[in-house]
């Protein structure tokens, strides 16, 4: 018998946003728009501030680096060594205190933000993410496998990213993380977006006297979907910066758990 291809990673559709002549994201009634001025009454969000002192999520240690490189089509890749058989993200969902705990924004609908953004054009892309997505991982040298287990795999890089629910039937999950280099640990979550609501995350580019350093990875966007029979891939919307960005990468082969919040069915 032959298997249909499981879905992992589709563009469906992009658009150039110029942020230097449109540097609002408004969330309108869950559909995301870019303007140049935002409809009356409607103030922009401050941007999360982030405070080390904020620590949710599940806490590991980083019990060694193992290895930094320099990767030239991922940019600085660094592999911890975490102190554990497996490595469990708590899953939550994205209030405005648990995303700002990892430095991130929660936008809901009718509200706004000011994009700041070192490079003036980005692109607005269409996906869709299936059920396997988080199961291919650039740093095994395996290519394009599917591999068995999820790896933890957590980024921040130099331009602004924009993750919106645009799903009609299930939410977003983004992965994240808090990772303090001088301490050692790193706190790990699951952010389960409500349907209509968005993520924005601002520019990180590398601050090696950083107390903490705020982590993401969308690749298991479409986790909501174990367990649907119906259902395995979301569609979603992002903002990023696709040629000319530089990346930092964080990640470690130990099979990671991800699972539902306890109010989800």
């Amino acid at each position: 018998m032959k298997f249909a291809t499981p879905v992992g990673i589709n563009e469906l559709h992009r658009s150039d946003v110029n942020i230097a002549k449109k540097p609002y994201f408004y969330n309108d009634a869950g559909v995301p728009k870019y303007l140049s001025k935002l409809p009356p009454r409607v103030k922009p969000l401050q941007p999360a501030a982030v405070d080390p002192a904020i620590a949710m999520g599940n806490e590991y240690v980083v019990a060694d680096i193992l290895g930094v490189r320099k990767n030239a089509k991922f940019g600085t890749e660094t592999q911890f060594g975490i102190g554990a058989k497996e490595v469990v993200f708590e899953p939550m969902w994205a209030t405005r205190d648990v995303a700002a705990a990892f430095g991130i924004t929660l936008i809901e609908p009718g509200q706004a933000i000011r994009i700041e953004s070192p490079a003036p054009k980005l692109q607005h892309i269409d996906y869709e993410y299936g059920v396997f997505a988080g199961h291919w991982s650039p740093y095994q040298k395996t290519g394009d496998q599917l591999l068995s287990v999820v790896c933890t795999d957590l980024e921040h890089h130099d331009f602004p990213h924009v993750f919106a629910s645009i799903d009609p039937r299930q939410p977003l999950v983004t992965s994240v993380g808090r990772y303090w280099p001088k301490l050692g640990k790193i706190r790990l979550a699951d952010l389960w977006v409500p349907r209509g609501c968005a993520l924005y995350i601002p520019p990180m580019p590398s601050s090696p006297d950083a107390e903490c350093i705020d982590l993401h990875n969308n690749r298991n966007s479409a986790r909501a979907c174990w367990g649907d029979i119906r259902q395995n891939s979301i569609v979603t919307q992002t903002l990023l910066l696709d040629k000319g960005g530089y990346f930092y990468w964080y990640w470690n082969a130990i099979p990671t758990v991800h699972s539902r919040p306890a109010d989800v069915r």
